[in-house]
């Protein structure tokens, strides 16, 4: 169905009762992304996916929605959440009008790397003192989006969770007459620049080390951290894996609001799959330059990052280091076994002999470093939806290790504190079938009156300790200045 025969179709319906489509109006050219977050990032549930880097074929849609009519929040490890998140979905299953970005309602949030656990015995770390949940995520029958290679955007309204014609008609007019009222208004106050109530006492913390850094500590000494680098290069010589993805975790207490800081971030440090969620007592502020999983059409797509460098200021010497990273074979092995292993896990709802490897170890330029990329596609299964790609692949294997089980429960023995939202996914899960999730790193999760930023990278069997625990420093600088230049 394309566009315009959905509004002509729709303008019928309202006058003689016909099938039901949802309404949609075109943005005004000036109802930017960031113009309309800055006036819904104060509604509860905002949730923005955000191209923030311009790049040919990645970064061509953005989403922006809040008050949703549904949320789940998973604080424990139950089995069941995809099953909970199909009912919906099943309830509000419509086909997405063409014409328009693919997201045109469904779920938006996250998913916490921890529940991983709901598919596999991993045990559980020994912080979490913050509680993190392990996935938060809100079922949206409003999303604002904008196709940023035609320069439109667009609202629409689904009319859930009425299941009557009528009803749903009334429900999406006054839902669409919502926002529009609220985009419409000024901003009614500048925002202060509170970071909010510190409820949790330093005293209550896991074990915080000093670091190089201003302001930040972390959960590993710098000695600690490369022992733990040493006992993962054990584990490999050993024969229980072949890779392991490490983490310290940066923490310092909050110093503006969590709206403010993304808008900080995704001027001086943007990213493809960048973005934000706002689910009560957490935020996530991410400039993430990693895809896990787009699923469009039964198509499937994952672009798994495992290898980094610095950028320079120095034309010349910055070319020399995407040269040297290209030319790494400790980084090229490091991303091919990730690719091994995305492949299997694809494979398991993909049709036979349709998983390829499009793009194996490409070279990728982002504001503060240079990444090895590979990209790897496949055709879904017959009967196999968004949900059921979650659970054959979550999270994903550039951030675990390879065996992914294995590497998961040395994580889980080496790292002291829970990871939260950092190495899960940001995301949706569209009422078409259609999803788009990322990786989150470069992340800062927001809760309780702090800022956590966990760094890491993957470990082989030639890892140096000293490099790896400077490569995940090299990670960090982006994020790290731009707070810095925040001046709080």
């Amino acid at each position: 169905m394309t566009l315009q025969n959905a509004e002509d179709q729709r303008s019928s319906s309202l006058l003689c009762g016909g099938a039901f489509e949802p309404l949609i109006r075109r943005l005004p050219d000036a109802w930017t992304a960031e113009y309309c977050f800055r006036r819904l990032s104060v509604q509860p549930g905002c949730v923005w996916l955000d191209s923030a880097l311009p790049s040919a074929g990645l970064s061509r849609f953005s989403y922006l929605a809040a008050d949703p009519i549904a949320t789940i929040r998973v604080d424990q490890s139950h089995p069941d959440v995809l099953t909970r998140i199909g009912w919906y979905l099943q309830q509000s299953a419509t086909e997405k009008l063409a014409g328009l970005p693919p997201m045109q309602g469904g779920w938006m949030g996250w998913f916490g790397y921890e529940m991983g656990s709901c598919f596999e015995r991993i045990p559980c770390p020994q912080y979490n003192e913050f509680h993190l949940p392990m996935a938060a995520l809100g079922m949206y029958d409003v999303v604002l989006s904008w196709d940023h290679d035609a320069g439109t955007g667009w609202l629409v309204s689904q009319g859930w969770p009425a299941a009557d014609h009528r009803g749903r008609q009334l429900r999406a007019y006054q839902r669409m007459q919502h926002f529009l009222d609220i985009l419409e208004a000024p901003i009614e106050a500048e925002r202060e620049g509170r970071p909010g109530n510190f409820r949790l006492h330093v005293d209550q913390l896991a074990p915080q080390f000093a670091t190089r850094w201003n302001n930040w500590t972390s959960n590993f000494s710098a000695r600690q951290f490369r022992s733990s680098v040493s006992r993962c290069v054990e584990y490999i010589h050993a024969g229980d894996v072949f890779q392991v993805n490490l983490a310290q975790r940066l923490l310092r207490p909050a110093g503006i609001d969590s709206a403010s800081l993304y808008m900080h971030l995704r001027q001086q440090n943007p990213a493809p799959f960048a973005g934000y969620a706002d689910f009560g007592r957490v935020q996530v502020a991410s400039a993430s330059p990693e895809r896990f999983l787009q699923l469009q059409d039964s198509e499937l797509e994952t672009r798994p990052i495992k290898g980094t460098r610095p950028r320079l200021s120095d034309p010349v010497a910055d070319a020399g280091m995407a040269q040297l990273l290209q030319a790494s074979v400790k980084d090229r092995s490091e991303n091919t076994m990730i690719v091994d292993l995305m492949r299997n896990d694809m494979s398991r709802i993909s049709t036979p002999e349709s998983v390829k490897v499009d793009k194996l170890c490409g070279i990728e330029k982002y504001p503060s470093v240079w990444h090895l990329v590979s990209v790897i596609r496949s055709q879904l299964q017959q009967h196999v939806t968004a949900l059921d790609v979650i659970a054959a692949t979550f999270p994903g294997g550039s951030i675990t290790g390879a065996p992914k089980i294995r590497a998961m429960q040395i994580i889980s023995e080496l790292e002291p504190t829970a990871r939260g939202p950092y190495c899960g996914s940001l995301g949706y899960i569209s009422c078409a079938g259609d999803m788009d999730l990322n990786i989150l790193i470069r992340t800062i999760t927001v809760c309780d009156g702090w800022w956590q930023m966990p760094v890491g990278g993957g470990i082989v069997a030639d890892s140096e300790p000293g490099l790896e625990e400077q490569e995940t420093w090299h990670k960090a600088e982006g994020l790290l200045r731009a707070i810095d230049s925040i001046g709080v």
